[in-house]
């Protein structure tokens, strides 16, 4: 066991020793991960696992998980590091339903809706009536959404003593990661499994960013309450960013105390007005920021550009694409929401796939084209959309259109249709899906330009992923893209369910909530002067303290300095 630059001091030693149920809280860096899969370490070289049996660990995020793979393989040798299954909520989730779900649904066949699928299912549907859709879907169409995933798995381990046997059969000791974001089915999960197996939950009550999602400032106390845990606090300890005072910025903010305060790795850059480049400030500190950890030496630098909102995300990566003011194009990775991109990647799939006439391929690009102005926002949908994929509705069921704009729209589709049914492709994946984007980019209506947004944005034909390869076989079994819409489909749903290992280097733009779990050299928190902004100036309390949490996530990701960017004639509240 590799146990480098890890502190044991006297309470960690007390925690390797403990057993029963455990909760570990701490601070952002303060080595919960690495105590946790150090803990299991040791207790399979103590306490050899039956055959069959693993120690199960659970995240929310892909990137968590990937992270905390990297982190076992760096300090757990192999052949103990093959008893301990990492993975998501819905993976874990996901494999107990595919072989048990029909004791819930009464269906023996489940059709599985991707978030995008998902979104485009509940375009229009006011938030609070969703959940009752999803479960719609499921009762009576058969179309299980992933957010009933944790839902189905505590029916069914609350109602059948033998299935609770079995799984705590198979995981004797199960880590739970970020539990304080457990929302309530999730909560129910883990509290059926924890009659048998040994839970130990990891939490920081002031990580807490997804009440949207269910998380209960209550969660910990329930845990407490129900499992009687030894509990173990590392308080403000830092191993993340160590020597800094990044932390410290973090909690002063909780309570308002970082206000008139100078701290010498955290920044505050009171930008001044730029027209016509309202966000050129972030391209300043970036470069800067580049400077810095370029000269530190450091060959896998990274450097994220953190943002409130989608929008914003968009904007600033646009403008790092160009060179502008004297100042030169910054190459840079964007992690985007997923809905636009995979239903951008779908609709380009189809046309890939093509079909015999014109007519057909009409209505399955139209069908796409859909489901894309629907779901490409996550669900929500502005009226002006909403009514003109009603518009594309009745054009498809009677052939009438009305508008110029509408009727604009019908004629990019009809020429982009001709224009396909014309291609003769090369066979080569990558080639042949740029020719269907330049179909799409040459479009006219709006429509296209969200659509080519979207599709830039796409991350899945880089060589030697499984999408290529089946392309590519697709194209040499048959000379055609035939099938290539459920080609595009089936990786996308198997990338919702991988944890690959990604390394974050160079420059990546994400939000903040997207950040969490990850880490970088150094963080550049920016807000726009109307849009963006990190809070409202006028919030209410409570809106205040999910705004101070926020920024306290997205300000902890640094290892080294972070950067903070607001308008000087109308900074923020919280600095």
């Amino acid at each position: 066991m590799n146990l480098d630059g890890l502190k044991i001091c006297e309470q960690r030693k007390a925690l390797l020793e403990t057993s029963g149920h455990l909760l570990i809280l701490g601070r952002p860096g303060s080595g919960k991960t690495t105590i946790a899969l150090v803990k299991a370490a040791i207790d399979l070289s103590t306490t050899p696992l039956q055959l069959g049996q693993k120690i199960l660990f659970l995240s929310f995020a892909r990137a968590t998980v990937a992270r905390v793979m990297q982190e076992a393989r760096h300090r757990i040798q192999p052949e103990l590091r093959a008893q301990i299954e990492i993975s998501t909520y819905h993976g874990f989730a996901w494999s107990f339903i595919r072989t048990f779900g029909y004791l819930a649904t009464g269906r023996r066949k489940l059709q599985l809706l991707t978030p995008p699928e998902m979104a485009t299912a509940n375009a229009g549907i006011a938030r609070e009536d969703r959940p009752a859709n999803v479960k719609r879907l499921l009762a009576e169409e058969g179309l299980l959404g992933f957010d009933l995933f944790a839902g189905l798995m505590a029916d069914l381990l609350e109602g059948s003593a033998r299935l609770r046997d079995l799984l705590s059969d198979s995981y004797p000791t199960i880590i739970v990661d970020e539990f304080q974001d457990t929302n309530a089915d999730e909560w129910r999960m883990i509290a059926a499994l924890g009659g048998k197996s040994r839970i130990v939950a990891m939490a920081d009550p002031e990580q807490r960013i997804y009440e949207f999602r269910g998380a209960d400032p209550a969660r910990i106390g329930n845990f407490v309450e129900k499992f009687d845990p030894k509990m173990f606090d590392f308080g403000k300890e830092n191993n993340r960013s160590d020597g800094t005072d990044i932390v410290l910025f973090g909690n002063d903010l909780l309570t308002g105390a970082n206000i008139g305060k100078s701290y010498n790795d955290v920044v505050v850059n009171r930008y001044a007005f730029y027209r016509p480049e309202l966000l050129l400030p972030v391209k300043y500190s970036l470069l800067g920021a580049m400077k810095r950890v370029i000269e530190s030496g450091k060959k896998d630098w990274s450097i994220a550009i953190l943002v409130s909102s989608r929008d914003m995300m968009v904007q600033v990566s646009a403008l790092l694409a160009r060179s502008t003011s004297g100042l030169p194009e910054i190459g840079h990775d964007v992690l985007i929401d997923p809905e636009g991109p995979a239903l951008a990647a779908i609709l380009i799939g189809g046309l890939l796939e093509g079909a015999q006439t014109p007519e057909e391929l009409t209505r399955k690009f139209m069908t796409d084209l859909l489901a894309h102005i629907r779901g490409r926002k996550g669900g929500e949908i502005s009226q002006t959309d909403l009514a003109l994929a009603s518009a594309l509705d009745g054009y498809m069921a009677t052939g009438l259109i009305r508008g110029s704009k509408r009727s604009e729209l019908v004629a990019n589709i009809q020429a982009i249709v001709a224009a396909r049914m014309a291609t003769s492709f090369a066979g080569e994946p990558e080639t042949d899906w740029l020719a269907m984007r330049r179909l799409i980019d040459a479009a006219s209506h709006g429509a296209f330009g969200a659509l080519s947004e979207d599709a830039r944005f796409i991350r899945l034909l880089r060589r030697g992923t499984e999408l290529r390869e089946n392309l590519a076989d697709r194209w040499r079994d048959s000379g055609t893209y035939a099938g290539a819409r459920q080609i595009v489909s089936s990786a996308l749903l198997q990338e919702h369910f991988s944890a690959a290992t990604r390394v974050w280097s160079g420059v990546n733009v994400m939000t903040i909530h997207k950040s969490k779990g990850k880490e970088f050299d150094e963080v550049l928190i920016f807000e726009g002067v109307h849009s963006g902004r990190l809070t409202r100036n006028d919030p209410t309390p409570r809106e205040l303290d999910q705004s101070r949490l926020n920024l306290r996530v997205g300000v902890t990701r640094a290892r080294k300095r972070t950067t903070i960017l607001t308008p000087g004639w109308n900074a923020c509240p919280l600095l």
